[in-house]
């Protein structure tokens, strides 16, 4: 009897003591809190045939097989707008390509040295550091240099072609002191990089004179550009080939050793991760030398089959994709039914399904 009596209150709402009048019960406060609503039933993942992936191109039996086992087993071509297949078959340099950019191809250390024969042990030492910089990632927080004084016009020139044989991807201008008698020469990262600025602690940019007295605010003149040959296209068109990278992962790669942003290329398509691909891409103002040059730096990523053109790829400009594809592990009842899906593929084709594209 007593433990009916101690479970009672627990099996009937009867037995809850009713609560008290409410003359005696205190005033009680509304409450504004909004209660959460029961968890929703969680969904189940999605099936094939929830999203239509239920038919076949024919009856015929199936076998089983392993598909990109090793990123090699997945090889696409790109198939360009004339119908030809992309692909990688030379590093040389176009007919097209300028003799300037051929004999600006020295290495950084050469272009160092001679750097520094032309205009001194502490600008040299200057630059060296500020190509760190750059190089350890961090452009976005680089500043700009200014080299020592120069009163030479003859060679502040020479030093502006210079950089523009040796740096393609920095820019020089002249800036004077605020006496506005001294002259010298000012370095900084090309336009599409963002220059670390002076701000004040209301985030203003200040403006005026550093400690060293030059005026680091005036803004950049434009001889540092680029000047392009006008018998060249002003896209550079090459040949990506790729290993198990995706052509976003492989585009910011060389645009990080070009000094150039991943928006700035152009491609018909993206290309499987898994898989060993090649396809076209263009870049605007860029010199087949400089590309060549990263070939030697990079991995599982090699550029060639270059050629000038005067517009840049855009998505979709492409006729298709070739993809030689290797099955691994296969497992059949006999080798007469894996030639009949073949012959069956050959005949009737394939459903082109995307699979279930899980984020």
């Amino acid at each position: 009897m007593r433990g009916r009596h101690l479970l009672s209150p627990l099996l009937s709402p009867l037995a809850y003591p009713k609560p008290p009048s409410s003359r005696l019960a205190p005033r009680r406060v509304a409450s504004h809190r909004t209660v959460a609503p029961p968890p929703a039933a969680r969904r189940a993942p999605l099936s094939e045939p929830d999203v239509g992936i239920s038919r076949f191109a024919s009856a015929l039996p199936g076998f089983r097989g392993a598909l990109k086992k090793r990123y090699s087993d997945f090889v696409v071509h790109e198939v360009a707008l004339d119908g030809s297949l992309v692909r990688l078959t030379s590093f040389d340099l176009p007919d097209g390509e300028c003799v300037d950019a051929k004999e600006g191809g020295m290495d950084e250390a050469q272009a160092l040295e001679s750097f520094r024969l032309l205009c001194g042990d502490a600008d040299c030492e200057a630059l060296r550091g500020f190509l760190e910089r750059v190089s350890e990632g961090g452009d976005s927080d680089v500043s700009p240099i200014i080299l020592s004084a120069d009163a030479d016009k003859t060679h502040r020139s020479e030093v502006h072609d210079f950089f523009k044989r040796n740096f393609e991807a920095l820019l020089t201008d002249t800036v004077e002191h605020s006496d506005g008698i001294q002259r010298c020469i000012r370095v900084r990262l090309k336009p599409g990089r963002r220059e670390r600025r002076d701000v004040d602690g209301r985030g203003r940019n200040r403006k005026g004179t550093g400690s060293s007295g030059w005026r680091d605010d005036k803004p950049f003149d434009s001889r540092g550009s680029i000047i392009w040959p006008d018998h060249l296209g002003k896209f550079i068109r090459f040949h990506l080939y790729k290993e198990n990278k995706d052509t976003q992962e492989a585009l910011g790669k060389i645009g990080k050793m070009l000094g150039l942003q991943p928006r700035s290329f152009g491609f018909a398509g993206t290309k499987d991760k898994r898989a060993v691909t090649t396809q076209q891409v263009t870049v605007f103002k860029v010199q087949a030398s400089r590309l060549v040059a990263l070939n030697s730096k990079l991995i599982g990523i090699k550029v060639g089959d270059f050629s000038y053109v005067k517009e840049g790829l855009a998505l979709g400009q492409l006729m298709g994709n070739r993809f030689t594809i290797t099955l691994r592990s296969v497992v059949t009842e006999s080798e007469d039914v894996i030639k009949a899906a073949l012959d069956g593929l050959i005949t009737n084709g394939f459903i082109n399904y995307y699979g279930l594209q899980v984020q």
